[in-house]
């Protein structure tokens, strides 16, 4: 008899499984076939992205973050991805019983910061309660509403032979900080929870943009692996291009994780004609959340459906979808 295990909720092989085999079997339509951040919903005179996500970190603080804040920024940024404006969001929580009100106080606190730093109205929301030792303090979900106002609309199905790849700075920060601290990993690690509308949103309006995704669960390699499935292409990276902290790189290292599959809360991907690559980098570098940002690939056509990594001698690596997650509960 098969099981759910954690590797089920990881965004990696298992998950994919999953939503292939179960979900699509029963509740397949032309919405969840778009395969994306996001389904756009054309509306009578606009189109919508409609967004959820759901969220269990362990631990429910971690340097530069929480659960509230990640709860916030994480279905912001999925409607931010799919190039639509943030309005509107749900918040549904499963307390356990014995929570302490005070830490639960803090949560909804830190969630009321987010919204507002995000630009975002919380309008409905739910709250359940389970008995002692059937859940882990607080689970959170929440779903988004936003307008899209630009023609361009990006998806994973878009991403063409000769695009370049733009990371908006250093990948597997949050993955690194939550391992850290539950592993009480001495370091400089802090996770890098933000909200993307406004990193985006210009570059968006101005030059056209392929595919827009960001890297959470699975990291880069699951989600350049997604996008090389949805556009039936090949994606080279070149590794001393991408931006990764030297205390990441040596955690990794140390720990035997592959840094490209950590989870990332406050990374965009873009894939964009190679014209306006270098213009949309600058831009994307005036802005403080992509300081750091970087060109660090480009989509090739084939081997299709492959994603692979480049040293500077020549030397090449594929980096496969990730079967699980490094780390179960990481956002």
């Amino acid at each position: 008899m098969e099981i759910v295990t954690l590797a089920h909720g990881a965004g990696g092989r298992l998950t994919e499984r999953l939503i292939e085999n179960l979900f699509k079997k029963y509740l397949n339509n032309e919405y969840l076939q778009q395969g994306d951040d996001g389904a756009v919903l054309s509306l009578p005179g606009t189109k919508v992205v409609f967004s959820t996500d759901s969220f269990v970190v362990n631990p429910l603080f971690f340097p530069g973050g929480d659960i509230g804040k990640l709860a916030v920024y994480g279905t912001v940024n999925d409607l931010a991805v799919m190039g639509a404006e943030p309005l509107f969001l749900s918040l549904g929580l499963i307390l356990e019983e014995g929570l302490a009100l005070s830490e639960l106080e803090n949560v909804v606190q830190s969630i009321a910061q987010a919204a507002e730093k995000a630009g975002v109205k919380i309008v409905t929301g739910d709250t359940k309660v389970v008995e002692k030792g059937k859940g882990d303090k607080i689970y959170i979900n929440t779903a988004g509403l936003g307008l899209i106002s630009t023609p361009n609309n990006p998806s994973g199905k878009k991403a063409r032979p000769g695009d370049k790849i733009l990371v908006n700075g250093f990948i597997g920060d949050h993955g690194a900080a939550i391992l850290a601290v539950r592993e009480n990993i001495p370091g400089d690690f802090t996770s890098d929870c933000a909200p993307l509308n406004e990193l985006v949103k210009p570059i968006i309006q101005e030059y056209p943009v392929h595919v827009m995704r960001d890297p959470s669960r699975g990291g880069l390699a699951a989600t350049l692996n997604e996008i090389a499935k949805q556009s039936n292409v090949g994606i080279e990276l070149w590794e001393e291009k991408v931006p990764i902290r030297p205390q990441v790189k040596t955690l990794c290292g140390y720990l035997g994780l592959d840094v490209y599959a950590l989870a990332n809360e406050g990374k965009v991907i873009m894939i964009m004609p190679s014209e306006v690559a270098e213009k949309a980098l600058e831009k994307m570098r005036a802005h403080p959340l992509g300081k750091d940002a970087a060109i660090i690939g480009e989509v090739r056509e084939a081997p299709a459906g492959v994603v692979y990594l480049k040293n500077r001698i020549g030397g090449e690596r594929i980096i496969n979808m990730p079967l699980g997650e490094n780390l179960p509960r990481i956002c």
